[in-house]
């Protein structure tokens, strides 16, 4: 089978991606491999375009190998976890899309955790607390994976990953691994090195500290109750849309604005909090982008302060 960039070109796309996908399914189960599969599925906000080729390695000896396929046949990559924090375009994803969802093993220590990237960050908070290990406290009621959590550093109620975080294990564009202290990963408020290379997180090791389960548990549930009580958690979001400016708060600007119940399609600002832009139904990927533009702008305009996103847009027009 051909596989030069020539040969890209020649041929159909379909036709190609069809070959890929035959070969990752002689490596992968077959059911870990789709084309054309709807972004909409995997993302929080539900909107999202096709991914040409969609791959959910079990394995992190699948999770290489992808790796490896993509590298050969010049494909762009885009990990993804939970999609929480994620804004794939109508026009969806070129190239491969790896999920990490599958990858979810857990290691315990006396006081220490080892999780693979696509362990659910809320089910390791809960799972400490209830081993009498805290730390990861603010972390029940965030929605994404470990790894998404890891790579814009997560955090909420003064609480961020990299207070916890000891070492993180990166996989390179052709699946050799590499391992970073901490320090190498400049974590910065929802941002890092990681984030700035597009690093693709295979795992992370966390310290905690021992404490009294209960106390954990109680503290943890106390935070959980708050965001239930503030945030729209019975709407699709892709949670905290804007980042925090310095010295104030997206929501309260976004709020004084008179933004809140402002629609674009299906998309919304909540009325509950401003900085959830939630999708009321049938919302479409433009929708939410053409929404985000008017709050900056309207925000921009009252204020003075222009809002960053903390939602990542990716994908084609």
């Amino acid at each position: 089978m051909e596989k030069t960039g020539t040969a890209f070109k020649r041929r159909g796309l379909l036709a190609i991606n069809k070959d890929l996908e035959l070969i990752l399914a002689r490596a992968l189960p077959c059911e870990r491999v789709k084309l054309l599969e709807p972004m909409s599925k995997h993302t929080t906000l539900r909107v999202g375009g096709p991914a040409e080729i969609f791959v959910q390695p079990a394995t992190m000896n699948q999770l290489k190998i992808s790796l490896q396929i993509a590298q050969e046949y010049k494909l762009p990559v885009l990990v993804i976890g939970n999609g929480s924090n994620l804004l794939v375009k109508d026009g969806g994803v070129k190239g491969m899309v790896l999920s990490t969802t599958a990858l979810t093993e857990i290691s315990w220590t006396e006081d220490a955790v080892r999780v693979e990237a696509g362990a659910r960050l809320s089910t390791l908070a809960r799972e400490a607390a209830k081993r009498g290990l805290g730390g990861l406290e603010f972390a029940a009621g965030i929605p994404g994976t470990v790894g998404g959590a890891v790579y814009m550093n997560a955090g909420a109620y003064g609480g961020e990953i990299s207070q916890v975080l000891e070492r993180v294990w990166i996989l390179e564009p052709d699946g050799a691994e590499k391992v970073l202290d901490v320090s190498q990963c400049g974590f910065a408020y929802r941002t890092s090195v990681l984030a700035k290379s597009k690093a693709l997180i295979a795992a992370a090791q966390f310290q905690l500290q021992k404490g009294e389960a209960e106390e954990i548990v109680f503290e943890m549930n106390k935070l959980l109750d708050l965001r239930k009580a503030k945030q729209p958690l019975d709407l699709p979001s892709a949670g905290s849309f804007f980042k925090r400016p310095p010295g104030d708060y997206a929501g309260r600007l976004i709020q004084e604005a008179g933004l809140k119940g402002t629609r674009c399609g299906g998309a919304e600002v909540s009325a509950m909090h401003a900085n959830f832009l939630v999708n009321r139904g049938g919302a479409t990927a433009q929708d939410f982008l053409n929404l985000a533009q008017l709050v900056t702008d309207t925000v921009k305009a009252k204020f003075g302060v222009q809002l960053q996103f903390e939602v990542q847009v990716m994908g084609e027009d």
